[in-house]
């Protein structure tokens, strides 16, 4: 084809692919280095990306050495420790591939496969302000165990029998709570049998992984029966949001609208606070991060996901 269109849309996907057969994870140092040089105020990863599929292949084979709980958040996340000293936050899978969440756009578990088709949607999008993603199977016996802080392994469940005491799951599967608000018996992750899949996402270098977490202008109320103001008024973002700092000048309300249009992408109604890169300049992005509240029911679009687009009537250049 000669249609210019053509050439630019297939030079875009030959930009995306990523070979994963081909790349070369021998030089790990190396390799984790170059991922700490990409992040910058305003992307966590650049345009051109040639060491992208080796970075992420190594993510998802490098020798675990340590396994932690990260006691952040409501849900159950590892803090893993891989070859090298690299950091990564590891998701586990909660529900089948074909699982749909009933309910509210927000309810359900974390998914892990979430994260990562998430993560690759911003490449698509070129926003670059998600951090890197992939998909990993540990074996929880012989990867995590032996691995494990005290307080990880007090949570495992292993065959019917407890490391710390007795207690019978069915299937004969490992299971484990983790540290976490909600972490408890009752909502234990499990195996099949040994082996655990799940999402491995990068630690952000030391320089860049303070953030400065801030209430999203359209934040949920999460009271049934109680709306926020921007669900009752059309003109909230004309005469509150454009009014108040840090929306009305430099990027930051461009980068909600960004979100807006990701989020509703990816179904994700629950970016009730946001971060960015503390100790920086103000027009610092807003960063994509935790999307595993994503693409809980294929059916379902959720109109009030763009209430910033529509209300504020703005979006930036690069995502016209």
């Amino acid at each position: 084809s000669r249609n210019p269109k053509f050439f630019m849309t297939k030079s875009e996907l030959d930009r995306l692919q990523l070979d994963f057969q081909a790349a070369d994870v021998s030089d790990f140092k190396k390799l984790y280095k170059v991922a700490g040089s990409w992040v910058n105020e305003r992307q966590i990863y650049p345009y051109q990306h040639p060491e992208l599929a080796a970075i992420l292949k190594l993510m998802a084979s490098a020798k675990i050495m340590k396994a932690d709980a990260l006691p952040k958040g409501t849900q159950i996340k590892l803090l893993l420790v891989l070859e090298g000293g690299q950091r990564v936050v590891f998701k586990q899978k909660r529900y089948a591939r074909d699982h749909i969440i009933e309910g509210k756009p927000y309810d359900g578990y974390d998914r892990h496969n979430a994260e990562i088709a998430a993560f690759h949607l911003d490449r698509i999008l070129d926003y670059r302000r998600s951090p890197l993603v992939v998909g990993r199977v540990v074996n929880l016996k012989t990867e995590i165990m032996p691995v494990a802080t005290t307080r990880l392994l007090d949570t495992f469940r292993e065959k019917g029998k407890s490391v710390a005491r007795s207690k019978s799951y069915p299937d004969g599967n490992i299971c484990y709570f983790g540290v976490c608000l909600y972490c408890n018996e009752k909502n234990m992750a499990c195996g099949d049998g040994d082996v655990i899949e799940g999402s491995v996402t990068l630690w952000l270098p030391e320089k860049w992984s303070v953030f400065e977490k801030l209430r999203h202008p359209y934040q949920r109320t999460y009271v049934d029966n109680r709306m926020a103001r921007w669900e009752k008024d059309e003109t909230y973002c004309e005469k509150v949001v454009k009014h108040q700092p840090p929306y009305d000048r430099g990027t930051r309300l461009l980068d909600v609208a960004d979100a807006a249009v990701f989020d509703y992408l990816i179904g994700n109604a629950d970016r009730h606070h946001y971060e960015i890169f503390k100790n920086k300049s103000k027009d610092a992005m807003l960063l994509m991060l935790d999307n595993a509240k994503s693409f809980g029911n294929p059916s379902h679009h959720e109109p009030s996901i763009l209430a910033p687009l529509r209300q504020c009537c703005i979006v930036a250049q690069h995502s016209w």
